[in-house]
């Protein structure tokens, strides 16, 4: 789909300059197919359940964000895409600090952002309910807990170094977020994607401007 895309390519971006072809990567909360959907190459996917089976190339390991079963520095870069908003305010720390031990260069999380950002999820679950249609379960999720906001980066310590940017504008998320509830619009993202998906990714680059809906942080060792 076109909305995993605008979240995914910034982070892709992001990994093509600072992550070899032989590094490992792993991702918190990939589900069955997450990263492992845009890279070639074997990615071990980090998650509570797997609802369908995995891509080929995603290794699932079913564990909990907040406890990782893995060694310190196990894996090149680590990434946690829209993870932080499904969990409780009081475990966003540990999430990010078992993210950031396993990590050995850096970490990319990305993640809805704000109150401007959980009150347009608000008014998508309200259209879903207007209209007696059953919400997808992410958008129910969406109304447990207020978003991250961007303070949770700010006392990472000297051993980090800290960028955030922005990611898809409200109004566009707004926009993809209904093309995507009807089955034409999405065989014509499903086609781009696959036909011009160069073309696509600088498209989709156009609508990244504020206010925004999803800040990306990357956290590396300096």
């Amino acid at each position: 789909m076109l909305n995993w895309a605008a979240r995914y390519f910034p982070i892709l971006r992001t990994l093509k300059n600072t992550v070899g072809v032989q590094d490992t990567i792993l991702e918190v909360g990939s589900g069955s197919f997450g990263l492992a959907n845009y890279l070639p190459g074997r990615v071990v996917g980090c998650d509570v359940k797997f609802s369908v089976q995995p891509l080929f190339n995603l290794l699932p390991v079913r564990a909990s964000a907040g406890l990782l079963p893995f060694a310190d520095g196990s894996f090149a870069a680590v990434v946690s895409s829209d993870v932080l908003e499904h969990v409780p305010p009081s475990d966003r720390p540990q999430v990010i600090r078992e993210t950031l031990r396993v990590a050995r260069k850096l970490a990319i999380f990305g993640f809805p952002c704000g109150p401007l950002a959980q009150k347009l999820d608000a008014s998508f679950l309200d259209f879903y309910r207007v209209h007696s249609l059953r919400p997808p379960e992410w958008l129910e999720e969406h109304m447990a807990y207020p978003f991250p906001e961007l303070d949770l980066f700010e006392s990472l310590g000297p051993q980090w170094h800290v960028d955030c940017f922005g990611n898809e504008s409200l109004r566009f998320h707004n926009w993809l977020n209904h093309r995507e509830r009807t089955g034409p619009w999405n065989r014509i993202f499903q086609t781009g994607l696959r036909a011009v998906p160069t073309l696509i990714e600088s498209c989709l680059r156009h609508f990244d401007r504020a206010p925004y809906y999803r800040q990306i942080c990357v956290v590396e060792r300096p």
